[in-house]
This record gives structure tokens, sequence and C-alpha cells, in this order.
């Protein structure tokens, strides 16, 4: 059987809990930035504007094919 008494565990398992809430505030700090679409597009703006310009002509070729006669 278990030779610990019921103050140690409980203290153990206060601290493990503790450091699980941590961890997971942590977590959900690292995510937040992670997806922080403003911080994202700052630090990539040639990207972001490669893509815009990109998806942009595509879909102008794709408007003026519609009325364009073959």
């Amino acid at each position: 059987m278990n030779t610990l008494p019921a103050e140690t565990l409980e203290l153990r398992a206060a601290d493990q809990r503790r450091r699980l809430r941590s961890s997971v505030h942590e977590l959900k700090d690292r995510v937040r930035e992670k997806l922080d679409v403003k911080r994202n597009i700052s630090q990539h703006v040639l990207l972001a504007s490669a893509v815009a310009g990109a998806v942009s002509l595509a879909f102008g070729f794709g408007f003026a094919g519609m009325f364009t006669r073959k």
C-alpha cells in the first residue's frame, strides 16, 4: 500500500495542479501569439503582398475571361 501520508499526497497534487495550470497558460499564450494575424502580416509584409497580388491577378484574369470571345 501507499506509505505516504495524505497531507504529503495533497501537497503533491496541489503542486502538480499549479504546474499544469502554468503549462496550459503558457501554451495558450504561444498559440495566441502564433495565430495573431496582424503580427504575422507585419512580420511578413513582402510575402503577404505577393500572395495578395497573385490572388488579385488570378481573379482578374478569370473575370476578364468570362467576357472575352474565343
